[in-house]
């Protein structure tokens, strides 16, 4: 018989990634209402240490998979090990982030459990004990509810999209056997960039696309780095060569939900309105007053972006003393 909720920890280099403690928090009110315990399963090497770090978030067990072969994240590898302990465990609900990383994962779990998925949910709620998510679809022009049918259910929620509460727990440490099974996909080299912020964690995403007229972002890296947020293109940028396309924002590259985002030269396409749909407040420059950003944003300001954004830099920066 199914039972519990099990939450999949996302960590990189030993740091949990933020939406491992929003898929915690969401798993801790799913659980209470279901009068069931919440499990949190961390994968990697030498990750006892940090699993401890969940413990605030309200697990009842933190089950640590540790091992050498997990040192870096390879789909194949993740998935059999975390199949297994699902299988061994049998939860109901299975909640984890809309990430790169948790879309893969989440993809191979529901083809291989045979199990209900909803990809990148903003909320979800229950009706006479039936299971609701919303989340987006067709390219961010509706925002669906969809009820799972069967067990396990899996939850990957996008980033940005949950509140993050403390709640109690026990938070009980255990090892799980880990054994990889049959892999055949190998780690080569990996090459991360420390000092840059995920725009799909940050609280704030300036973003600048053709209006910027070329590679020097320099004046949106500035109000960026101000409001410790993250910088942001659209896709006309990424394919001009201005800025690298893990900056890329929208329906063909990233989905950011910030409580802010500000959209600097950026016409407002249908496609890049589908990666930042979910922002709670949308703030447009531009000095094209039939650009279509208008329409989707909470407030706007016509004109030159070069001469507005380092004013409102400027400003922000008296505000803050």
């Amino acid at each position: 018989m199914s039972k519990g909720v099990l939450a999949i920890a996302e960590q990189v280099e030993g740091v949990f990634r933020k939406v491992t403690y929003e898929a915690l928090s969401e798993g801790r009110r799913i659980a209470d209402h279901l009068g069931s315990e919440l499990t949190a399963l961390v994968l990697g090497a030498d990750v006892e240490n940090i699993s401890k770090e969940l413990k605030p978030y309200g697990p009842d067990r933190i089950v640590v998979a540790d091992s050498p072969a997990l040192v870096e994240f390879l789909t194949d590898a993740y998935t059999n090990v975390i199949y297994d302990f699902i299988h061994q465990e049998t939860p109901e609900v299975i909640i984890l982030g809309a990430s790169t990383q948790g879309k893969d994962v989440s993809a191979r779990l529901s083809a291989r459990l045979n199990a209900p998925l909803a990809m990148d949910c903003v909320a979800i709620r229950f009706e006479d004990n039936r299971l609701i998510a919303s989340r987006y679809m067709y390219g961010g022009k509706i925002l669906a509810d969809v009820e799972l049918d069967g067990t396990p259910k899996i939850l990957a929620f996008r980033p940005n999209a949950l509140d993050i509460t403390n709640a109690d727990g026990a938070g009980t440490l255990q090892n799980f056997d880990v054994d990889t099974g049959t892999t055949a996909l190998q780690f080569i080299d990996k090459r991360l960039d420390t000092d840059k912020k995920e725009i799909t964690e940050a609280d704030t995403v300036v973003s600048g696309g053709r209006g910027m007229g070329g590679p020097d972002f320099s004046v949106i890296e500035a109000l960026a780095e101000l409001l410790d947020g993250a910088v942001g293109a659209s896709r006309s940028a990424v394919d001009e060569g201005w800025r690298p396309s893990s900056d890329q924002v929208g329906q063909t590259g990233k989905v950011v939900s910030p409580n802010l985002y500000i959209a600097c030269g950026i016409s407002g396409a249908i496609q890049h309105f589908a990666g930042m749909s979910s922002s709670k407040v949308v703030v447009a420059i531009n000095k094209d007053p039939e650009a279509p950003i208008f329409a989707k944003a909470d407030y706007g300001i016509e004109g030159d972006l070069f001469e507005i954004v380092p004013l409102v830099t400027e400003e922000i920066r008296k505000l803050k003393g």
